[in-house]
């Protein structure tokens, strides 16, 4: 019988090699606390590795843009609280002008606390957002979103909003024109003004034309061309159900005590309503009370409008100082131009109120998001601990027995390496 001792030898080697690869697999598993150090030692743990992993990547990208979102929507929110406390001393200054006894200096100087005060407002509406752009920007500007031009403060800026975030929509900006400019006019349902007559070039029939009540010429009398004394409130909606959408006007007729009423639906070409008419008395029709108060005379006419969302903040101040500037008014264009001034105030606030109530819910959503991230980050966290990393009891077990194993080759191969032919005999 012939022993193959090389056999022998060659295979107590790779024994040993692979023994020794495997203990040196493990120590690095122990030391790095990982089970899997490249794809080849699990395929299926490693792509699922892969994936928490590619998760946990995109849910921090969005805590970035919900950090970045919560910075942004928390310098929108206080700029818009301090543009309601400024048009709020706006109205103060209103109502004081329509104290009668101030004088034309006095409103003269209202009229100047009011200019320092638009400028504030464009101040605001131009803040940037600390990131090289500006809170009402909309979609986006590397310019000032709102520009002081001859005509008045103009929108240059792209409405809209930037909105951020893979898994969520994170919004950064504020959309400034609806924020600044587009507030419902007149009551929000519709709009009343005093109106003078007027032709039609082409047709050559009456019509009549709504006067701004900061122009010097609110209420026009058809008759005599001269300022009339009387002043349109800006009505209130009694049944929404009613409501048309109608444009109408209503003439006064006759001398006081006797006066009358016609108010026509110009959209239909027919009157709605008519009777006596006492200054200070509601007219109601389709939903609709407005009062017509003051010295009324024959001729007066007013108008009704349905409301749209076209009130730019900026105009109304810019009215409101036109109309404190102009001195030697009578009392009953004061109050007209004062009420009309206060009614667009009123409109402006209140649509500022509603983007601030937005961008405060959002700021309230965004804590309810963060959370949401940071379960699911931890979720993909465990995942991938699951998936790669190693346990440290049953890791080191495993070590033990491979060193052990390990040791015991070693001796093995130095036992076969001193046996000869004629010490295997004799054993």
């Amino acid at each position: 019988m012939r022993l193959s001792t090389a056999n022998l030898y060659d295979a107590s080697i790779a024994n040993l090699q692979r023994r020794q690869q495997t203990l040196q697999s493990q120590q690095q598993q122990l030391t790095s606390g990982k089970r899997i150090a490249l794809a080849s030692d699990d395929p299926t743990g490693a792509a699922r590795a892969e994936r928490a992993q590619a998760a946990i990547g995109r849910v921090e990208a969005n805590q970035r843009a919900l950090e970045a979102s919560r910075n942004s929507m928390t310098l929108s929110e206080a700029a818009l609280g301090n543009a309601n406390d400024l048009l709020q001393q706006v109205r103060e200054s209103m109502v004081a002008a329509g104290n009668a006894s101030y004088s034309d200096s006095e409103r003269q100087g209202l009229a100047n606390k009011l200019k320092g005060i638009r400028d504030q407002l464009l101040s605001i509406a131009n803040r940037p957002d600390g990131s090289g752009g500006y809170l009402f920007s909309g979609q986006g500007s590397a310019s000032p979103p709102f520009v002081d031009q001859a005509g008045g403060v103009s929108y240059v800026g792209v409405p809209g909003s930037i909105q951020t975030g893979s898994i969520d929509n994170f919004q950064l900006t504020i959309d400034g024109r609806a924020a600044w400019e587009l507030a419902r006019s007149g009551n929000g349902s519709f709009e009343t003004a005093p109106r003078k007559f007027g032709t039609d070039p082409v047709t050559g029939k009456p019509v009549v034309q709504l006067v701004d009540a900061a122009t010097g010429n609110p209420l026009v009398n058809a008759v005599t061309g001269k300022p009339a004394s009387g002043w349109i409130d800006p009505g209130r909606v009694v049944d929404p159900s009613l409501l048309t959408g109608h444009n109408y006007r209503i003439d006064i007729a006759g001398n006081a005590p006797t006066q009358t009423y016609t108010m026509t639906d110009q959209t239909l070409g027919s009157v709605v309503s008519s009777g006596s008419f006492t200054p200070g008395q509601a007219i109601t029709v389709d939903g609709m009370s407005v009062t017509i108060s003051g010295a009324t005379v024959a001729g007066d006419a007013y108008a009704i409008t349905s409301a749209s969302n076209n009130l730019k903040l900026f105009d109304v101040i810019d009215k409101a100082i036109v109309d404190l500037s102009t001195g030697v008014r009578p009392p009953a264009q004061i109050t007209q131009a004062n009420t009309a001034t206060l009614r667009d105030i009123d409109a402006v606030l209140g649509n500022l109120q509603t983007v601030r109530s937005a961008t405060g819910e959002r700021l309230n959503n965004l804590d309810g998001t963060e959370g949401r991230l940071a379960a699911l980050k931890q979720y993909n966290t465990q995942e991938k601990s699951a998936a790669e990393d190693l346990d440290m009891v049953q890791g080191i077990s495993d070590f033990q027995n491979q060193q052990t194993g390990y040791e015991a080759a070693l001796k093995t191969y130095a036992s076969v390496q001193r046996l000869s032919l004629f010490q295997y005999i004799n054993v």
